[in-house]
């Protein structure tokens, strides 16, 4: 056989390992339970505006077993990092510090952003989500809808494609989504271990979510 022809085998033999072990690890995803035990690390996305302010009351529910907490914003976001660290600040009691960073990656998708130049944005914020991920090595990712989250989810991802480490998903669709998800919930509805909508009509177009109610 030309080498040329060996080539091509090979690239064939490994495109199907890589679809292999992507299929074996997405179908393999329910029922995990990362930090079972002691604490959970959990990197928040944080979106500009009503993203933050709903992921903020998510997380003042949460134990303070969920620590440490790394934050992402993107890198235009004038606000989020305020809020934060007001409400980081706000849960230091009994002169106790919890653990917390704040990052900066680039956004993937601005408001009324074209579908071909989102594309490149969102690669382009995949550049910086990787290597950023891999680095904190979360035992959770959790979102709430912000472009930014979907990048930061593959990411996730491909810690457990690679074997490096089993990351959960978990995304809480925004409480304005009513009947229809978000771009960002459409795309993730496929991929979240743990996918929660805050509206009973929602759950009943996608049975695969889980209903919790109003976050407020």
């Amino acid at each position: 056989m030309a080498p040329a022809g060996w080539a091509v085998l090979c690239c064939m033999f490994l495109a199907v390992v890589v679809l292999v072990r992507v299929v074996v690890v997405v179908r393999g995803r329910t029922g995990c339970r990362p930090g079972k035990k002691g604490s959970v690390c959990v990197l928040v996305v944080a979106g500009s505006g009503g993203h933050t302010s709903e992921i903020i009351r998510l997380l003042g529910g949460l134990s303070p077993s969920y620590s440490p907490r790394h934050y992402v914003i993107a890198d235009s976001d004038g606000m989020s990092e305020d809020k934060i660290r007001t409400f980081e600040t706000s849960r230091q009691t009994g002169g106790v510090q919890r653990e917390f960073t704040i990052h900066r990656i680039p956004r993937s998708r601005e408001v009324l952003q074209s579908w071909t130049s989102s594309v490149l944005s969102t690669l382009y914020s995949l550049l910086y989500s990787v290597p950023l991920v891999f680095r904190l090595r979360p035992d959770v990712v959790l979102c709430n809808g912000p472009g930014t989250c979907v990048p930061l989810c593959a990411a996730g991802l491909l810690l457990g494609i690679l074997g490096l480490k089993r990351v959960l998903l978990v995304y809480v669709e925004s409480i304005c989504r009513v009947e229809s998800l978000s771009l960002s919930g459409q795309i993730l509805y496929h991929l979240a271990d743990y996918f929660f909508v805050q509206w009973q009509p929602l759950q009943a177009k996608y049975p695969k979510s889980i209903y919790i109610g109003r976050l407020v």
